[in-house]
Order: structure tokens, then C-alpha cells, then sequence
């Protein structure tokens, strides 16, 4: 199996807003990023993947099966770290893992107080004495202890502080080590991803703009920086989207030859970041 998730043809209509056609694959043994500003669709994509959103139309493989049938069967693989508490904050954690363990086939109780340790987790407590980074750590705690082959992660290290939002990464980089698991990882925080993924995929405004490899991505985006004298209406053809200072221009292209062909060395060409590209797409007119 080569893809934990196939999203095909995946469409969703609210009041004011939509996600259209979108096909996405999940490669399995990987970190796929999944970016995009707030609002873009990221959440909504989510959703459809854990089936708690039906698509309007296209079709959603986990696994290799669909949840029509085998919705119970997939969710067991399936470790979700959402963005808040997700759990009755007057529960301890013993409390939770009473009440969750049952739900899975493959519960380890050995794997749970394990991760809790190592977060240093208080059992007793109850969810709502924990911060942010607790309340993290336990939900992570919980996905993990029952071997899930897929972690979806949505926002987990929003308003985190920098230490714990290291810690959580390493944290992650370390469950890959086996290649048995998949992470799917959806941020606005891009330099989060810059240490830990393999894929990054970009959602602009309900739409995918592109689910390439991170060398992909580096071969293939780049800035340019320049002197204004060097634009017009030709030669900036070869960029995505231009900004104009007062001190030159700076510009992202997705075709670092053309700029090489048209430009040569009376300009200076960056590699560009995914903070970066994310900006300038989001800022251009066209999708690559």
C-alpha cells in the first residue's frame, strides 16, 4: 500500500464557502505538511478525512478502504491530535484512559503510562487544571497507546510555547524511525515543518495548489531579488507574484531557468522558504 489516504475529486459546499476537486494522496511511512492560511480549507479537509464531514462528491480511501464499510476498522489505525481538548475537562487521566482503552483493539496500558511518564503527565488531575502543552501531550499520549498506523494532527502546536513545540517535534521525528507510521500534519506554522516533513501539500482558498516532495519544492520555487528597472510586463511573466520596494523588487518563480534565461546574474536568486512560498501564492494570481 503505497497510500494511507486518496482523496479523489473531493468536494464540499458550505453557505460562503467550498473546497473543490480535491486530490490528495498520503504516502505511507512519510510526514506529509499540510498548509495553508486560516480559512484556506484545511480543517474542512481533515474532517473529510476522519469522516466526520461527509463530501458532497468525490471519493475518501484510508487504507485502502472506505468508511461505508470499514469505518470502524479504520479509526482503530487512526491516532487524531486535534488543535484543543477534545475531552470532558472535569476527567482525570485515568478517567479517559477507562473510558477509551475499550475502543481499540490493539490498547497497550504498558505504552500509556509510558508516554505518560515521559511527558511527565499527571494521572489524578483533572483536564481542565492542564495548559495547553498538557493537554497536547495527553492527547498525543492517548493516540499513541494504541499503535495507530496514521497520526492526523490538526494544528497541534498552535499557541504552544517554543520549548514544548521543539520537544513535540523531536517527539515526532523519533516515531518515525521505524517507518511504520504515517503523520499528517496541518499548520500555519510553516518553519514547524521545515525539521520534520518529507511532503508538504498546499490548500489556497478551497483548492489544492500543489502536494510535492520537500526536494521537489526546493528545486523547484526559488526568490528573486532585483532592481525595479529589470520588470515590465514580459520579463514578469516568469514570476508567480512580485512585490515593488523602493529598494527593488523581490519575486517568487516556480521557473528558476526561465528566470536564469531572462535575467542572468543582474539578479540574486534565494531559495525560498515555505513561509515564503505560502505568502506568495496566496498573494498571485495563478495556480502552478
Amino acid at each position: 500500500m503505497e497510500h494511507v489516504i486518496e482523496l479523489k475529486n473531493v468536494t464540499k459546499t458550505f453557505k460562503d464557502f467550498s473546497i473543490k476537486d480535491i486530490d490528495l494522496q498520503v504516502k505511507q511511512g512519510f510526514v506529509t505538511g499540510f498548509i495553508g492560511a486560516n480559512g484556506a480549507g484545511k480543517s474542512t479537509v481533515l474532517k473529510i478525512m476522519m469522516n466526520l464531514l461527509k463530501p458532497d462528491a468525490g471519493e475518501v480511501k484510508v487504507f485502502g478502504h472506505d468508511y461505508k464499510t470499514h469505518e470502524k476498522a479504520i479509526k482503530d489505525r487512526i491516532g487524531f491530535v486535534y488543535d484543543a481538548n477534545v475531552f470532558f475537562e472535569g476527567l482525570n487521566l485515568k478517567d479517559i484512559k477507562r473510558i477509551v482503552a475499550p475502543a481499540y483493539k490493539r490498547w497497550d496500558d504498558t505504552s500509556f503510562y509510558q508516554y505518560v511518564d515521559q511527558f511527565e503527565l499527571p494521572l489524578n488531575k483533572a483536564i481542565k487544571t492542564f495548559s495547553k502543552g498538557m493537554q497536547m501531550k495527553a492527547s498525543l499520549a492517548i493516540a499513541l497507546s494504541h499503535h495507530a498506523e496514521l497520526i492526523v494532527m490538526d494544528e497541534p502546536t498552535a499557541g504552544l510555547d517554543p520549548i514544548f513545540r521543539r520537544e513535540l517535534l523531536d517527539l515526532l521525528q523519533e516515531l518515525m524511525i521505524d517507518g511504520n507510521r504515517t503523520i499528517f500534519f496541518s499548520t500555519h506554522i510553516t518553519t514547524d515543518l521545515d525539521r520534520i516533513a518529507d511532503y508538504i501539500a498546499f490548500i489556497r482558498r478551497g483548492k489544492l495548489v500543489f502536494n510535492k516532495s520537500v526536494h521537489d519544492i526546493a528545486e523547484s520555487y526559488a526568490l528573486v531579488k532585483g532592481r525595479n528597472e529589470l520588470l515590465d510586463r514580459d520579463t514578469e511573466r516568469a514570476f508567480v507574484h512580485t512585490h515593488r520596494a523602493s529598494t527593488g523588487f523581490e519575486a517568487l518563480t516556480d521557473n528558476i531557468e526561465v528566470v536564469n534565461d531572462i535575467f542572468g546574474d543582474m539578479v540574486v536568486i534565494e531559495q525560498a522558504s515555505l513561509e515564503d512560498i505560502m505568502y506568495y501564492l496566496k498573494e498571485g494570481t495563478h495556480d502552478v
